[in-house]
């Protein structure tokens, strides 16, 4: 038997019968070598002892009918009804493949069967894509090799477990062996079959200003797939999948979840097949993939991360999140605590000048933001968007002395400086293209096809990365800049290019290159914190965190809308990693008022920033402005690195309750999109405290604008005003009311049968006891150990 074990009980076992057995904290993964070299996966579930699995195998008692065997002698052995780790084409198992791959010796047909293993202590970086990582102390690999010798393609099959994150991870390396060139079609990351728990899947969709909304499922007979072809994880659907069994919820029952480290198009399949078997395969999307391997060549697939989790949904975020927190965002970004930005772009589009941003910027030093981004608009010729990309030098109009004075003027008042760009990206009105039209992406012969009036720049073409990395890094070094937001505002078209060999790798060549650029960039600028964006939340994958320390989640600012964009990330990304930004109401997205109080509820979940014109703050607005930050500088690390639950009120369909921390501090959000009439009192549940333990929750103080409630103000008023008059509009910009301030304390036990609030406003009366909420309300309640 060969075993490498891993701090904190993770393992890596197999038995000399040909049993592969992977543990982690919590969950076992097995899988066996079949009498005729297939891998039968066994067991994909909670922890369990080394023993023998035949109780948990496929049956194979009863010949199927219609199946074609894979031997004349084995009636009963038909791959069609086998759970595999891994499948081919034409060997009688007729659901979706893990390989589909062209040879000159054998067609399409493979048949791949066990040659070798070997367990290797630590994570096995790959070649060509980033990967988790993971030092020989947190985590161990199992590498089995795959072969055909007939078709001359061998596949290593890559799984690593992660000691402290409770994550197991899958890729696949594929090999020509033979001696003419092979081309593969289609691949996968990984595959599971599974046995039918009555599972649901769960996907995160949407489009621009509505990312990542949670979409849930049954799984019924045929194929449910979800993708992209836009040339990035996309936001209409998320590289992330999840598979609930029936009665899951987010604190009770199984869920598997299921994601990849891949920023280019992807594909995942849920297919249940007709033995009661349930196949998932995610990897590169084949739509215009095609990838040819002249003899001894190799091509890498992204990496999959599998999760399991008994405790529902809440339990497995809390893997996907240690995951990500410790193996994927990069080590010089690792619990540190995200700054607090002030961004340009919604208070001042293009029309950008030194003297209003550094005006700007007085303003947030004494607000008590941390760091000043300038947004687009501030290269040459960048008035508006049909001009000025790739050229990242600096508009002597709007910059008359350059960046690098503005930025030490920036950071004389306490801040420190960021910049936006858009490398990926040239306009046709740019030096740029006008130099080298040859390095946009065109089929030759035909128009090309624009997105927000410009092109995209062909990465894989080895001068333009080197370019780009030359005029970043340049940029980057001509003043002390230490913020970047990299943005990427177009989907991929037009996909040729005369670098690579086939017009089939255009798409995943230029993902490739992008990484390495990136890397290139800042690896060695370890002291700049990366942000990456892509039209919102459109290229919102792991991938992009292997080189950023967050994602921009949406350009939808707007808070009620942005309760399910965030909410649906949470799913599989911790807090740390979600840029959020307070902006001014109403919304240029929606149009919809909301309160100031609960813009900043919302975006504290996560990397808080603000996109305002501070110039249009009112006294009162500052203060609450002011008070928000030094209350998020009080709580960030709970917030950014806490442990994030979500809490689903029975029946309230417009309330969300996310709570994020640990045993000895805790912030609890209640929020509420829509306010019926005589609304019952709220439970406010709270989870993960020490039971006997005395704890207090109070609730952040916040104000309430009064020229909110109009002529109501009429009713505590000792004199009768005008909602729409001069008075009204002149104290409604000085003075407040206080929203009821709530304290209520108890031992962990009690608070977790759920804390009874206050009554909200009914109608009846305002007294300084009441939760005046209404449309869009919220509340952010502290809850400590008591002293």
């Amino acid at each position: 038997m060969s075993r490498v074990t891993a701090a904190e009980g993770p393992s890596i076992e197999v038995s000399d019968d040909g049993v592969f057995r992977l543990s982690t904290a919590t969950t076992s993964y097995w899988f066996l070598r079949t009498e005729h070299g297939h891998l039968e996966h066994v067991h994909l579930g909670r922890r369990l002892a080394p023993q023998d699995p035949t109780a948990l195998r496929w049956r194979r008692t009863a010949r199927v009918a219609s199946a074609v065997t894979y031997v004349p002698d084995g009636l009963r052995y038909s791959l069609d009804t086998v759970p595999l780790e891994w499948s081919g084409v034409g060997q009688g198992d007729y659901r979706r493949p893990s390989l589909e791959v062209l040879t000159a010796a054998s067609g399409y047909d493979l048949d791949l069967t066990y040659r070798s293993h070997r367990v290797v202590p630590g994570a096995l970086p790959a070649a060509t894509l980033p990967t988790a990582r993971g030092s020989t102390e947190q985590a161990s690999s199992l590498e089995v090799v795959l072969a055909d010798d007939r078709a001359g393609i061998e596949v290593r099959l890559l799984w690593t477990v992660f000691a402290d994150a409770d994550v197991i991870t899958r890729r696949a390396v594929v090999r020509n062996t033979g001696t003419a060139t092979a081309t593969v079609e289609a691949v996968a990351s990984a595959q599971l079959d599974l046995p039918d728990r009555g599972w649901q899947v769960m996907t995160l969709d949407g489009t621009w200003i509505r990312e990542t909304h949670a979409h849930v499922r049954d799984v019924t007979p045929g194929t449910f797939s979800v993708g992209s072809t836009t040339g990035s994880s996309s936001n209409r659907h998320n590289p992330g999948v999840l598979l609930l069994e029936a009665g899951a919820d987010e604190d009770r029952g199984r869920v598997v979840g299921v994601n990849l480290v891949h920023s280019g198009n992807h594909l995942t399949t849920v297919e249940r097949g007709v033995d009661g078997l349930v196949r998932l395969t995610t990897g590169i999307h084949p739509q215009s993939f095609a990838w040819p391997l002249a003899p001894g060549e190799e091509l890498e697939t992204p990496e999959a991360v599998i999760a399991l989790s008994d405790a529902g949904l809440n339990g497995l975020s809390a893997a996907m999140h240690r995951f990500v927190e410790h193996h994927v965002v990069p080590e010089r970004y690792a619990g540190r605590e995200r700054p607090v930005v002030l961004n340009t772009w919604e208070a001042m589009k293009f029309d950008l000048s030194e003297r209003r941003v550094l005006k700007q910027a007085r303003q947030a030093a004494e607000l008590g933001i941390e760091m000043l981004v300038v947004d687009d608009g501030w290269f040459t010729r960048r008035d508006d968007d049909t001009a000025g990309l790739g050229d990242y030098t600096v508009d002597r109009r709007k910059f008359p002395r350059g960046l690098g004075p503005f930025v030490d003027k920036v950071r004389g008042l306490g801040l420190e400086a960021g910049i936006w760009v858009e490398p990926e990206m040239v306009s046709e009105d740019s030096d740029l293209y006008r130099a080298h039209p040859d390095w946009a992406m065109r089929v030759p012969g035909k128009p090309p096809r624009l997105g927000r009036h410009q092109h995209v720049l062909d990465l894989c073409n080895p001068a333009v990365c080197d370019y780009l990395v030359d005029s970043v890094g340049a940029l980057l070094d001509s003043a002390a800049f230490t913020y970047v937001k990299w943005d990427m505002n177009r989907h991929l078209s037009d996909l040729f290019s005369p670098h690579v060999a086939h017009p089939g790798m255009v798409a995943h060549t230029y993902a490739v290159n992008l990484h390495r650029v990136l890397e290139r960039i800042f690896a060695p600028r370890p002291h700049v914190w990366l942000e990456t964006c892509s039209s919102g939340g459109n290229r919102f994958d792991l991938a992009m965190l292997t080189h950023s320390a967050m994602v921009w989640s949406s350009d939808d600012t707007d808070p009620v809308e942005r309760l399910e964009i965030q909410q649906g990330l949470s799913y599989l990304y911790p807090p740390s990693v979600i840029s959020n930004h307070v902006s001014d109401a109403p919304h240029e997205q929606t149009l919809r008022m909301t309160p100031l109080s609960t813009r900043f509820n919302v975006a504290a979940f996560g990397v808080l920033g603000y996109e305002y014109d501070l110039d249009l703050l009112t006294a009162a607005e500052r203060k609450e402005v002011r008070d928000q930050v030094a209350f998020y500088k009080e709580h960030r690390a709970t917030l950014q690195h806490g442990r994030f639950r979500r809490h689903r009120p029975p029946g309230q369909r417009d309330r969300f309750v996310w709570q994020v921390g640990d045993a000895s501090t805790t912030v609890v959000g209640n929020f509420q999109r829509h306010v019926g009439a005589a609304p019952e009192p709220d439970l406010l549940p709270v989870a993960g405290l020490e039971a006997d333990t005395a704890y207090t929750v109070v609730s952040k103080p916040q104000r309430l604008m009064i020229d909110r409630f109009g002529a109501l103000i009429n009713h505590v008023s000792p004199v009768r005003l005008d909602p729409r008059g001069l008075v009204i509009g002149t104290a409604a910009k000085h003075v407040t009311m206080d929203d009821a301030a709530e304290s209520y304390e108890g031992t962990g036990a009690l608070l977790g049968e759920g804390v009874r609030l206050a009554h909200q406003f009914i109608g009846t009366e305002y007294n300084d006891g009441l939760r005046m909420l209404g449309d869009h309300g919220s509340t952010l309640y502290v809850v400590r150990k008591k002293e």
